[in-house]
């Protein structure tokens, strides 16, 4: 058998970040870091537009696509403790902006998408 320190060494790192974090890593860390949540299925397009623009940048983001409540998709993401939530509607879809939540702070209000799309790669790139 041969033994690969630094494989092992990787694994006790990952396993240290897991415990100090507590699971709740910051942005630049996070594997999952913008989770976009449709309303209803009539704002999944707009929701996949939204992602595809935060991939663009570097962003790493996922579509909650499920035919759940609302509620539902954010506890759900809350638990995963996903960084930031947008949330988007019939409202969001017409003036292009998106439900900013955040795991720390909470409901942050409504916000243009280009100016969170430039915040979160800032905060990202900043490593805060």
């Amino acid at each position: 058998m041969i033994h690969r320190a630094v494989i092992s060494t990787l694994e006790r790192m990952m396993a240290f970040l897991i415990e100090a974090y507590g699971g709740a890593f910051p942005l630049w860390l996070a594997p999952e870091q913008v989770r976009v949540l449709p309303i209803a299925d009539r704002h999944v397009a707009y929701a996949r537009r939204v992602e595809e623009v935060l991939r663009g940048r570097g962003i790493r983001a996922e579509v909650d696509g499920s035919s759940e409540r609302t509620g539902h998709k954010i506890r759900a993401a809350q638990l995963m403790k996903v960084p930031y939530m947008l949330i988007v509607g019939d409202r969001e879809e017409q003036a292009q902006n998106v439900a900013v939540r955040s795991r720390a702070k909470g409901d942050e209000g409504v916000a243009p998408l280009a100016g969170f799309v430039e915040r979160v790669v800032e905060e990202a790139a900043s490593r805060r």
